[in-house]
Formats: C-alpha cells, sequence, structure tokens
C-alpha cells in the first residue's frame, strides 16, 4: 500500500508541483489549501507524513504542527515545513512545534523525493 502524504499550502501551484512530484513516485497524495484544512482532513483520515507552508490565512503551518502533535495519531508522524522563511528563528520555533524538518521554497523535486524518502522509511 502507498504512503498517504498530506501537503499544505495556500498557493495552487506550488500544491501542483508538490503534488505532481510526490504522485509520480507513487505516494497516495491529499492537499489542503490553509492549516485549518489540513487539521479537518487529519481528524477524519490518517497520513503517514504532512508537508505544510509556514505562511496561509486561517492557521499558519507552526499552528498546524502544534495542533496535530496534540493529537495521539500524529505524536509520531513526520511533519516538515516547506517554505521561504529561511530564517534561524523561524526554523527553531518550528522545531519547538514539533516539526520534522525544514525545506526553503523553490523546493528541487529531487530533493523533495529524498526528503520524502528518509521520513518515510
Amino acid at each position: 500500500m502507498s504512503k498517504k502524504i498530506l501537503i499544505v499550502d495556500d498557493s495552487p501551484s506550488i500544491r501542483q508541483m508538490v503534488e505532481a512530484t510526490l504522485k509520480r513516485q507513487g505516494y497516495d497524495v491529499t492537499a489542503a489549501e490553509d492549516g485549518q484544512a489540513a487539521l479537518d482532513k487529519c481528524q477524519s483520515q490518517r497520513f503517514d507524513f504532512v508537508l505544510t507552508d509556514q505562511n496561509m490565512p486561517r492557521m499558519d503551518g507552526l499552528t498546524l504542527i502544534r495542533s496535530l502533535r496534540e493529537m495521539s495519531a500524529y505524536r509520531t508522524v513526520p511533519i516538515v515545513v516547506l517554505t521561504t522563511e529561511a530564517g534561524d528563528s523561524m526554523k527553531s520555533q518550528g522545531k519547538a512545534a514539533g516539526a520534522t524538518g525544514w525545506m526553503v521554497k523553490p523546493f528541487d523535486p529531487a530533493k523533495l523525493l529524498a526528503v520524502a524518502a528518509k521520513v518515510l522509511g
């Protein structure tokens, strides 16, 4: 069975590029347009990996990560932030919130696939 990945980004073009990259590798991909939509999906489905943007309407990435880490089903699920935010302060906040890793946009498809393979074991 293929691994289920949730991608969260308010940019339709980023969602499409990330989704296409992951689907070509055989992953089962679901997309959400912001943190609140992602949280709603996570309450009814189980994902093996969450890839989220930071700056989004309704709920940002760090708030989403904190909310997911409070759910027993998502305490150990890998969550990687894919964002334009490259500052050490923001990365530290991500780590404190429970992020597994941090990638800076624009993303390199090969690097994204390597990260997915690594965190999904």
